[in-house]
């Protein structure tokens, strides 16, 4: 029997008190509470750097905490291993599907506990017995097809089948929509109501507040390393959540729409000019200008072909068809460090692939772009490198204020602000960013929109990509639309997100 959702007296099934973890120069988590009921989906909130990662993972075994205790179903436990935290049931859902996408759907979903029959696998049985976790989802997926074959959001359910394989008490989902369309959401959202109903207690991670309020109970709110406090979700509207997750940052997010309507007239010459930039067959040719103090935004679907055009810009592509002037210079730009010569910056959507080098301390990538312009043969001074690392961690509020831990030490959004303070020391004419604010929290995404609108009154062209409709409409003087690698459309900042997803839809203006 399962409780009621709105019972909040029932008998924890995990409960983490006192949690403390220290990294070097960061107090990741300082004496955390957190209780999980069984039979509902609570929602762990905060910005990046709040402490969210690092509680899931010392609830999973990959840190011990410095302090604190960890109870489940009434014993405490210690773990030392994701395999023991998995033994007491509690398993994982990453944003990243780990599973092996060359074995079959029934093979992931019993990878290590195959059933046996005279000391080799019953493959017949493995079948029969993935159908059947399968059918307790209402999952019409064939055990026997590939993993790999089936897109992303298959994939994520058949993880959580496999979950359910070893009759997880505790299911914990870090970020599982965020590769997910609307339709992808829902079911995996039927999914997860029929497991709280059947008595499992989920854990939900997600930056996305719409997909909070739908789905969850309860939530937690963590704020730099501390506890803030425990909700039930009806009762904490999304201002107070805002303010319970931002505290006294609040005010950031009420000045980027005065901030954002402060546009600055462009002038007449743009910075740059593409003609006909195209590239086969993921984008037809494109005709675009971008002036000086402008934000330019490029709206579309996934593969409409924005990251398309926004590497041709930088010449980080080779474009098949058309070219690219900047300030009206008709020479050749073929690759980024001619693009780099000519004062554009670029700002990759693969923060980890192609942004941050995860090894080298917050200093070193913060200068690297300058350091690579100067060429290696003239290294920047240590007192030029720590003048402008403390000038541009102080500008951008880059957290902590460490410039010698490495960067991939630093929650996601004060990644994405290394990055961004990276290309800004080069002091660029025009900056190309594309999807800065993808994967973190609401605070930094507040501050990176108020940093381009400000980018842009100084006087910077900009290029602003984002999958948030409303995000392109709110902070760029001119959209243009793709659909389908085909440019559709170029519109004013007038245009509502209903009238741009029309747009993107019909393939055509209106």
């Amino acid at each position: 029997m399962t409780m009621s959702r709105g019972d909040t007296t029932a008998a924890a099934v995990v409960r983490m008190q006192g949690v403390t973890i220290d990294f070097p120069g960061v107090k990741a988590l300082d004496a955390v509470d957190f209780r999980l009921l069984p039979g509902e989906i609570h929602a762990l909130m905060g910005e990046n750097g709040a402490g969210k990662s690092t509680l899931i993972k010392v609830l999973t075994g990959v840190y011990d905490p410095d302090a604190g205790t960890i109870t489940v179903d009434g014993v405490e436990q210690r773990f030392t291993g994701p395999r023991q935290a998995q033994d007491a049931g509690i398993s994982t859902v990453y944003q990243e599907v780990n599973l092996c996408p060359n074995l079959t759907v029934a093979e992931n979903i019993l990878l290590g506990r195959e059933p046996r029959r005279f000391g080799r696998i019953d493959y017949r049985a493995m079948k029969r017995r993935a159908a059947e976790l399968l059918g307790q989802l209402d999952l019409t997926v064939d055990p026997g097809s590939t993993l790999g074959a089936h897109p992303i959001a298959v994939q994520q359910l058949v993880a959580i089948a496999r979950a359910t394989a070893i009759s997880a008490r505790v299911l914990i989902l870090d970020e599982p929509t965020s590769s997910l369309d609307a339709d992808e959401v829902a079911e995996l959202f039927r999914v997860m109501r029929g497991l709280r109903d059947g008595g499992t207690a989920i854990l939900f991670v997600s930056h996305f507040l719409d997909q909070v309020y739908a789905v969850s109970d309860r939530m937690t709110v963590l704020r730099n390393g501390r506890l803030v406090g425990e909700y039930p979700t009806a009762e904490m509207n999304r201002v107070q959540l805002v303010a319970a997750m931002l505290g006294h940052e609040l005010d950031v997010l009420e000045e980027i729409g005065e901030s954002a309507a402060e546009t600055t007239p462009a002038t007449d010459q743009p910075v740059l000019s593409a003609r006909g930039l195209g590239r086969k067959p993921k984008l037809a040719p494109v005709d675009l200008d971008v002036h000086r103090g402008e934000v330019v935004g490029l709206a579309g679907l996934l593969g409409s072909g924005r990251t398309e055009l926004a590497r041709l810009l930088f010449g980080a592509d080779r474009a098949s068809s058309g070219k690219v002037s900047v300030n009206g210079s008709t020479d050749s730009m073929r690759s980024p460090r001619a693009a780099i010569a000519k004062g554009l910056a670029f700002s990759s959507e693969d923060r980890k692939g192609e942004g941050i080098i995860g090894d080298l301390s917050v200093r070193e990538n913060l200068v690297l772009a300058l350091q690579a312009r100067r060429g290696f043969a003239r290294p920047l001074s240590r007192k030029t490198k720590d003048d402008l690392v403390d000038r541009y961690m102080e500008a951008l509020d880059i957290r902590p204020r460490n410039p010698g831990i490495p960067v991939k030490n630093l929650s996601g959004g004060n990644q994405q602000k290394v990055l961004l303070a990276r290309w800004l020391i080069t002091e660029p004419q025009l900056f190309i960013l594309d999807e800065p604010t993808r994967g973190i929290d609401v605070g930094a995404k507040a501050q990176i929109q108020r940093l381009v609108t400000d980018l842009a009154k100084d006087g910077m062209g900009v290029v602003f990509i984002s999958a948030e409709l409303d995000e392109v409409a709110r902070i760029s003087d001119r959209i243009a639309v793709l659909r389908d690698g085909t440019c559709v459309a170029q519109v004013g900042s007038d245009r509502s997100v209903g009238e741009l997803t029309a747009l993107i839809a019909a393939g055509g203006d209106q």
